[in-house]
């Protein structure tokens, strides 16, 4: 195999490391590399810094074969034949896209990459940044190649998607594409060849696309909401043998570290003219709002405390990015006498037992659904927009 040494910069995140442990599984070499040196440390323990199912055995096996390692020496982009570039384009605060990250964050780097290796991004980018990084490899080295190949994976499904889902290879020629798709045959998956700018845009498509559904949803059930109707059962009564309306989603949260930050990356990119997708972030990063709003109308909430159950941005995972939790969160501080807030999977210092949230709240808010809180009998006041507590009887609904 010729392309047998990858280095994986950013190989410590969610996008890296499970690419990593299952190539390492799969006969190549695999260097993940980080500047977290606690992450690097964390993963040669064979400790994983995520939940993400089906990761920790691969990892060990790959430690164990030495196949796998995790660095903060930028020298192991130096000895590989396929570098892995997982840097993103970030937003700023004021919700502008910068696609100077990734070719900054190259430029840094410049010194450790060499000849003839194909470099892979896999991380999305506002359209353009993968031209930029090839005019930057052709003043370093033009035997460089680069190409496109944006991961599409559900978080805490990565293992199983990565070995299922067709990938998109964003490549300039055939031997590019040629030794993308190598690496990729190995995961049992189909390749779709297609421009850089065509893979930058599909990305961006497929999260707005899934962002828009989740708007749409939302808008429904306000309307649903404060015309006194409920929403989950006009849901159920239309998507009931008919075909055409089963992919409405349910109501809740969306969030997470991708679908808002693509769609502003959209709207910048369509120069303020992607209308739908500023009326689906309105509608999504409304809903805390709305949340709030409609427990006042039956509430006085200046004595009350509140308890949030869930605060990672979706069921079962330990990811707080972009979590519209904390959002809620900061409107009901302002409103009320006193939040307390509870996760099972998540980390952090303001966490309080799920049993004394329960006991201590005044309301109660399911904010993200984990599987737990579906089984929970709930004998005060709560609201439940995901709808998955089913049998109590104080249901603010």
């Amino acid at each position: 195999m010729m392309d047998k040494k990858i280095t994986i910069i950013g190989g410590g995140g969610h996008v890296g490391l499970p690419l990593g442990v299952l190539l390492a599984n799969r006969g190549y070499s695999v260097t993940a590399f980080d500047s977290n040196v606690e992450t690097v440390e964390k993963i040669n323990l064979g400790v994983t810094p995520f939940q993400e199912k089906d990761m920790e055995g691969l990892l060990s096996e790959g430690l164990h074969k030495r196949t796998f390692v995790s660095s903060y020496d930028p020298n192991s982009i130096s000895t590989a034949d396929v570098v892995i570039v997982v840097i993103g384009t970030p937003i700023d605060e004021h919700l502008n896209p910068d696609p100077n990250e990734v070719p900054e964050a190259i430029e840094k780097l410049k010194q450790y990459f060499k000849r003839n290796q194909l470099i892979l991004m896999r991380s999305t980018v506002f359209p353009g940044v993968t031209q930029k990084v090839e005019k930057k490899f052709i003043s370093l080295h033009d035997s460089i190649e680069v190409v496109f190949c944006p991961e599409r994976l559900a978080e805490g499904k990565a293992i199983e998607e990565l070995q299922s889902l067709p990938q998109l290879i964003g490549s300039r020629n055939d031997k590019s594409f040629e030794r993308a798709k190598k690496i990729f045959d190995r995961l049992g998956v189909n390749s779709v060849k297609v421009t850089p700018e065509e893979a930058e845009l599909a990305k961006l498509f497929t999260n707005v696309w899934r962002y828009i559904k989740f708007a749409a949803a939302n808008q429904f059930y306000m309307i649903a909401k404060t015309a006194n109707l409920d929403f989950y059962k006009i849901r159920e009564a239309l998507v009931l043998d008919y075909p055409r309306a089963n992919d409405l989603p349910r109501p809740g949260f969306a969030a997470g570290p991708c679908l808002f930050k693509d769609t502003m990356a959209l709207v910048a990119f369509s120069q303020d003219t992607f209308h739908l997708g500023n009326a689906s972030v309105s509608a999504n990063e409304g809903l805390p709002g709305f949340i709030v709003e409609q427990i006042s109308r039956k509430f006085d909430l200046t004595d009350m405390t509140i308890g949030i159950l869930g605060m990672a941005f979706k069921a079962d995972v330990d990811d707080i990015r972009s979590s519209l939790s904390f959002k809620l969160r900061k409107i009901l501080s302002f409103k009320c006498k006193q939040v307390l807030m509870t996760d099972p999977h998540v980390s952090d210092s303001r966490n309080l037992p799920l049993d004394e949230v329960l006991s201590r709240s005044d309301f109660l808010i399911i904010a993200t659904p984990h599987k737990m809180y579906s089984n929970l009998e709930i004998a005060k006041p709560f609201f439940d927009v995901w709808n998955i507590v089913k049998e109590s009887k104080s249901k603010l609904e």
